[in-house]
């Protein structure tokens, strides 16, 4: 059963900036600001070089997310989404995606990336286990 209700679905796809941590190989954590969307039941990112983050997965698939909703609650509490999950790379796709997410995070006209034949990149696609932080999703 997927961990993802229409709160936390709303909260992926509001056109938040995500932060995504990986863990380097000492252990310590890297941090990275990402776009993201769902496909399904899974968070995905595109990524057209191949950065730290990349590298970190490919070597440990573990990884959080956090997404400010841009929501004060009744309490005077900014809501935000907190995720860990399990990542899995898959080559090419990535200029199709960022198109997408680019319509969300930049405004329906955006050309994302912004270049004749961009590299194909590759896809993040992470597996939602828990889910936390202040809003709806929380018990």
């Amino acid at each position: 059963m997927s961990v993802l209700n229409d709160a936390v679905r709303a909260a992926i796809t509001g056109g938040h900036l995500a932060h995504l941590v990986t863990l380097d190989p000492d252990g310590s954590p890297q941090l990275s600001i990402v776009w993201v969307g769902l496909d399904g039941d899974d968070i995905v990112l595109g990524h057209l070089g191949q950065g730290r983050k990349l590298v970190n997965l490919a070597r440990d698939p573990r990884v959080a997310l956090s997404i400010e909703t841009g929501v004060r609650n009744a309490m005077g509490l900014d809501e935000y989404l907190t995720i860990r999950g399990t990542a899995a790379i898959e080559p090419g796709g990535a200029p199709e995606l960022l198109q997408r997410l680019a319509h969300v995070y930049l405004g329906p006209d955006v050309r994302f990336p912004p270049m004749d034949e961009p590299p194909p990149g590759n896809v993040v696609r992470i597996t939602p286990v828990k889910v936390g932080g202040v809003g709806p999703w929380t018990d």
